[in-house]
């Protein structure tokens, strides 16, 4: 999952900001973005979850979920 998760990080860098956190670690961010899943993916805007996708998944799956909020940061 980390290995998809760089790839679209190094594809989509001029667009996105990824960042990985250790729910562990840092629980009250866990509980923030209502992280109960790991691996879960979160796609935060304005300090808000916009997507989700919880458990593993494919990078076609990823790039599906980015694609309608990245399409907007274009037009902006």
């Amino acid at each position: 999952m980390e290995s998809l998760v760089a790839h679209v990080a190094r594809k989509e860098r001029a667009r996105l900001r990824v960042t990985h956190v250790d729910t562990d670690q840092q629980p009250e961010l866990a509980d923030r973005f209502r992280i109960t899943t790991v691996p879960t993916l979160a796609l935060v805007k304005d300090k808000r979850v916009v997507g989700r996708l919880e458990g593993r998944v494919s990078a076609p799956r990823i790039e599906e979920m980015l694609e309608p909020h990245l399409g907007e940061l274009e037009a902006a």
